[in-house]
Formats: structure tokens, C-alpha cells, sequence
């Protein structure tokens, strides 16, 4: 007897929601009980971020194009009277609470989550920040996806500085100028204590970020706060789009080496070429200046670099325009793909899962995909008329299988606001 096969039922992609502020709020303060026994002082929280356009620019002096993510990171904390620190983590500790003291959180000192959270206060303190940063409790939920290029660590290290600058009656946060300083402590947090060799972006956009706008970002040295951000209007909704996601899930580790030799090259090459940063180098003038560097790796990065802040320039300049992002999504999105053969071709930080990501979003009618985030796996995005994102990411999905590859992970991004206390 014949029996007639079915094919296999295809499973639906995995989606990556966002909480609610009121929930999230809820998990922090429900862990900050559960695991150190009392109410916490309040819950703080800070978004994760995807980067439109501009890449590996931030430390060479150029222009980025963040926007932040519904999904934030919380974190419930307490002040002490003492130099004592606790704390703990739904995602990072497997139940457990870190101890450690206020004279113990600098380099050296701590490793792993905690370089996150109390490499921060010895941050604030080292930069003069706050006078003097007090024993304190922290636990910490989120719903940023770890491991795939959306800053889950700066939503966290940004959280925890906002938390302790308000915890601690400062107020430093309450101005944009502050909040810069803020910034720039996180970053040393990173640097100094997490060893991730980052520019700034991700904590910018965390900390300086607007509902319903993209946050242009100017890394010229010298400039001041107002200089350095602008909001730009990014209403998908409006235009019929969304911006789709797409967690890859192949390994993502900016503390690695890669990271750092990358940015070791271009400041090299920045003295090479007799500039401050690669951001002074003009693009009537790239050909000319790639003939003077040593090698085709250092030619390649610079190349990178400088074709990626024109491409930011010509984006802002889309969005900005009269007839805004509805008239422009196309040519957007050919600046979407521009950038990642940049990335995967020059800069060299794509990977096989990265490159799969764009090419299948862009053939199931995708207006543009690129690779995000520092790269060596993480998040793909893709501009997608509304209505179409999950038949994109059902072609991904598939793509992925055929492959071998593990099933990515997806979620929209509408653009949110900066880090704040929850009510």
C-alpha cells in the first residue's frame, strides 16, 4: 500500500519581544527580594541598541547612526552605608550574589558581569563623576538579546550609571551635558575593567537616545555635547516600514582581540596619513591617501571607514530631506547593502551566517540589509514594507536550515528612549 508522504512542518521564527516597562520594572525588584531580602531604593533601566548605519566609525572619529531598542535592560539598586557590593543577575550568575567592595572594582579587580556593573562605579568615581561612589546593591533582568551585537552590555553599564548618579543624589543625568559624562565613564568601564575596546557609540545611544528618532553622532574630537548629537526624525510607522532584526546566533565577542586589532590598524594608519583620526581624511582625497599606507589591510580598513561616514552623511541627508523616509526607502536601503559589502569586504568583520542574513532577506523583498553592530557574528537588519517581516524572516529561517546553520532569532525595532528611572 502506497502511503503518501507529507513534508515537514516548517516552524515559525522565534521572536524576541520586548517587556513592558511595568513588567520589567517588576522582574528587578522581584529578583532584588527574592535574592538580597529587601526592597530595593527604586529600578532603572536602560535600552539596548541597533546601529542604522555607521560602523566601526566611532573610534575613527566619524558618524553613527543608532537608534535604541524597546528591549532595556533593569536594574533594581539600593544604596549602603557601608563600602560593601552585592550583586546579581537573572541572566549572568546562575543564582548566585557577587561580593566585593568600593576599593576593589578597577582593572584587575573584576571580571565578567561585575565589570559591568561595579567597573562602572569605579568609573564615575575615577572620573570625578560622582563625589565618591557608596557601598551599593544591585539586581539586574533584561530582555536585550545577549550575544547578538545589540549593546547588552551598555544597556546594562549605563543603567547601573544612571541608577547610581540619581541612587546617590547627584542628579548628573538630569542635563544632556551630563549625561555625556556618563558616557564617557561607561566607556571607561568597558575599556578599563570589561577589556571591550569599544568608541562610545553604544553607550551614546543608550543614554542620549529619543522615541521616534535615529541619534546622529559625531565623534570629531573637541566637540561639545550639543555639537555631537542630533535627533533625526525615523517614524517606519508613518512610512509604511519596518526595520527587521535578525539575531543570527552565531557567537558574538567584542573582548576577543579582533575588536582592538581593527582599531589598532586604523589609528596606525591615522598617523601614517599625518591626520588626527581617520575622519579627517577627505574622499576627493582617498585614493591618493590609500597609495601611501603600507599594506592592503590598512588600505582596505581606511577605505572602509571613509566611504562609511559618506554613507552616513548621504542617509541623514534622506531622512532630513522634504519628501522624507517614505520617498527615499529604496535608496536607503542600497545604502543599507553598500555599507555591509563594506563591512564584509574591507573591514572584514561579517561572517557566513551575517552574509546568509542580508542575501536571504534581500531576495524575500527586503528594500535593504546589512550586518550591525562590531561584527564576527550578532544581528543582521533589514528595511521591510510593513506586513512582509514575517515572510522574511520564514525565508531566513529557511536559508538557515539549508545551511546547517542554528535558527536565528528575531524582533521590530521601533526606536525608544534613553535611560531613565522607572516609575
Amino acid at each position: 500500500m502506497n502511503q503518501q508522504r507529507t513534508a515537514p512542518t516548517e516552524a515559525p521564527p522565534s521572536w524576541a519581544t520586548a517587556w513592558t516597562p511595568a513588567e520589567g520594572a517588576a522582574r528587578a525588584r522581584a529578583l532584588f527580594r527574592e535574592r538580597l531580602g529587601h526592597e530595593p531604593d527604586g529600578v532603572w533601566s536602560a535600552p539596548g541598541r541597533v546601529n542604522l548605519i555607521g560602523e566601526h566609525t566611532d573610534y575613527n572619529g566619524g558618524l553613527c547612526l543608532p537608534t535604541a531598542l524597546p528591549h532595556r535592560t533593569y536594574v533594581a539598586l539600593s544604596v549602603r552605608d557601608d563600602d560593601r557590593v552585592l550583586l546579581t543577575s537573572a541572566q549572568a550568575d546562575g543564582g548566585a550574589v557577587w561580593e566585593g567592595r568600593t576599593d576593589r572594582l578597577g582593572p584587575g579587580d573584576v571580571r565578567g558581569f561585575p565589570a559591568y556593573t561595579g567597573g562602572v562605579a569605579w568609573a564615575l568615581d575615577h572620573d570625578g563623576v560622582l563625589a565618591g561612589v557608596p557601598g551599593f546593591e544591585a539586581a539586574v533582568d533584561a530582555c536585550v538579546p545577549f550575544g547578538a551585537g545589540l549593546s547588552s552590555s551598555a544597556s546594562l553599564s549605563t543603567a547601573v550609571a544612571v541608577a547610581l548618579d540619581e541612587d546617590a543624589g547627584e542628579a548628573v543625568s538630569e542635563t544632556d551635558a551630563g549625561r555625556v559624562r556618563l558616557v564617557d565613564a561607561c566607556v571607561r568601564a568597558e575599556n578599563d575593567v570589561a577589556g571591550a575596546p569599544t568608541g562610545g557609540l553604544d553607550q551614546s545611544a543608550a543614554l542620549r537616545s529619543a522615541e521616534g528618532h535615529a541619534l546622529l553622532l559625531d565623534f570629531r574630537p573637541g566637540l561639545s555635547p550639543a555639537q555631537s548629537a542630533r535627533r533625526v526624525p525615523f517614524d517606519l510607522a508613518a512610512a509604511g516600514l519596518e526595520l527587521l532584526v535578525i539575531d543570527t546566533r552565531a557567537p558574538h565577542e567584542l573582548a576577543d582581540g579582533q575588536y582592538a586589532q581593527r582599531r589598532a590598524t586604523c589609528e596606525a594608519s591615522a598617523r601614517t596619513l599625518g591626520v588626527a583620526t581617520l575622519r579627517d581624511v577627505d574622499p576627493a582625497g582617498l585614493e591618493a591617501a590609500l597609495d601611501t599606507l603600507p599594506d592592503d589591510v590598512s588600505r582596505r580598513r581606511v577605505r572602509h571607514v571613509v566611504t562609511e561616514v559618506a554613507r552616513v552623511e548621504q542617509f541623514v541627508a534622506l531622512l532630513e530631506s522634504p519628501e522624507g523616509l517614505a520617498a527615499h526607502a529604496s535608496e536607503l536601503g542600497d545604502l543599507f547593502v553598500a555599507s555591509h559589502r563594506s563591512l564584509r569586504d574591507d573591514y572584514e568583520v561579517s561572517c557566513p551566517e551575517l552574509d546568509v542574513a542580508v542575501d536571504s532577506a534581500l531576495a524575500a523583498g527586503a528594500l535593504g540589509a546589512r550586518m550591525t553592530g562590531g561584527g564576527f557574528g550578532g544581528s543582521a537588519i533589514a528595511i521591510v514594507p510593513a506586513g512582509t517581516e514575517q515572510d522574511v524572516a520564514r525565508a531566513v529561517v529557511r536559508a538557515f536550515a539549508e545551511r546547517g546553520f542554528a535558527e536565528p532569532q528575531f524582533l521590530t525595532a521601533e526606536p525608544s528612549g534613553p535611560a531613565h528611572r522607572e516609575p
